[in-house]
């Protein structure tokens, strides 16, 4: 079976990945995953969530992936018990002890090799499934063709797990002190404030001061930028050399972003498995979610450029502008989220579906009134329209409308 596997960085995100037709989402708790700024989910929520995703079909799995001091794996044993019993389905791990203590812990818990345990080769997999490993997710770095050796080599019960769509890493597998050296953050504990996105410039050691820029083009080059990746077009070859789960980076994104690559990644993969050419808009969807330039990262050609050396910055073509609570009696009733007037190319998003363009006359703001305009923060609109939308459907707009 092919999986869909989603990033949830809060309850949030993770409604969305589910309601927008993932199979899995995977996420952090409070300690020892590799977004520290997505470690949203306490026990309480944690709960929730593993909930949610239970009673529509997914399943969820805790990352474990960061490389712990003696202190920290001491707290391992009853940090997995709690996540245990609040009911995940895996537990992603890259450090050999981790993955020894959860075995012995929770023996009953499925364990899935992180990117950063930097699993390349067959040998490195089978002994790794020695231990008790149902699935590896294999660097970044490994191409096709061995995406294909290791699962000939590999017993048939272990899972592939790849990367098919998001940021990527200047370092191998994540594997990265930079941060750490410059700013005090360590990477490989979840903090990393991404100093390869940062504008260098070169010093000559005896001029001191005197700055001498690295260019590119006029705005300097910014010589460790990774692009992001989109394999969105290339799922058959990467099901056809072994892979079992997509992975969609992203736990530190927007709950609109995971809803919409989600989405489209639903309908391609489906279009897979059915022996039918992916649709079109699903190409065309993420291209509407804030993405650097796209590249196929290391898959085929590693001579590909996957470093965008202009700039750092996101590409935006869409904005969020609200969410669609519940339809009835021809009228949708919403939650603005941010500015948009009825002059604008709307649009909506529903799950499973393509956007559906959106021509309205009029909204009715919170007090009954008509207005064309929704510049409220939060404000609960309606509209009529003829077409009725499930609940959490997204209403985006250009973001520069004609």
């Amino acid at each position: 079976m092919l999986e869909l596997l989603s990033p949830a960085g809060d309850l949030e995100c993770l409604m969305s990945a589910v309601d927008y037709g993932c199979d899995a989402v995977y996420l952090g708790s409070t300690m020892f995953g590799m977004r520290a700024g997505a470690a949203k989910f306490d026990t309480e929520k944690l709960k929730s969530g593993v909930e949610y995703a239970h009673a529509k079909g997914a399943k969820v799995y805790l990352t474990c992936n960061t490389v712990p001091s003696n202190d920290e794996i001491e707290q391992l044993p009853d940090f997995i018990k709690n996540a245990y019993n609040c009911g995940i389905d895996a537990a992603i791990v890259s450090d050999i002890g981790c993955i020894a203590l959860i075995k012995q812990t929770v023996p009953e818990l499925d364990i899935h090799v992180s990117t950063q345990a930097g699993v390349v080769n067959y040998v490195t997999a089978n002994e790794l499934y020695k231990m008790g490993a149902n699935r590896i997710v294999l660097a970044r770095e490994v191409d096709i063709d061995n995406i294909r050796r290791i699962r000939e080599k590999i017993p048939q019960d272990m899972d592939i797990e790849v990367f098919v769509h998001g940021a990527m890493c200047v370092s191998f597998s994540g594997r990265c002190l930079l941060s750490s050296f410059m700013t005090g953050r360590n990477a490989n504990k979840g903090e990393c404030a991404q100093p390869c996105r940062w504008k260098y410039h070169l010093v000559e050691e005896k001029r001191p001061g005197e700055y001498y820029e690295l260019c590119e083009g006029d705005g300097g080059s910014y010589i460790l930028n990774a692009k992001d990746m989109c394999m969105i077009e290339h799922l058959e070859e990467l099901k056809d050399a072994g892979v079992t789960s997509f992975k969609i980076e992203g736990r530190a994104k927007s709950a609109y972003y995971t809803a919409v690559v989600t989405n489209a990644y639903r309908a391609a993969l489906d279009a897979v498995k059915n022996s039918v050419q992916v649709p079109e808009w699903t190409v065309e969807e993420v291209y509407k979610v804030s993405h650097r330039q796209y590249c196929t990262g290391f898959y085929f050609d590693r001579n590909d450029a996957s470093q965008y050396y202009e700039n750092s910055g996101y590409i935006r073509e869409y904005d969020f502008v609200g969410v669609v609570d519940n339809c009835e009696n021809g009228r949708v009733n919403i939650t603005q989220r941010n500015y948009f007037t009825v002059h604008d190319e709307l649009e909506v998003l529903s799950p499973g579906k393509k956007p559906v363009k959106l021509d309205i006359p009029y909204l009715i703001n919170s007090k009954g009134e008509q207005t064309e305009i929704a510049n409220r923060a939060t404000e609960k609109m309606s509209f009529e329209f003829p077409i009725t939308f499930p609940p959490h459907s997204i209403i985006r707009k250009p973001v520069i409308s004609k």
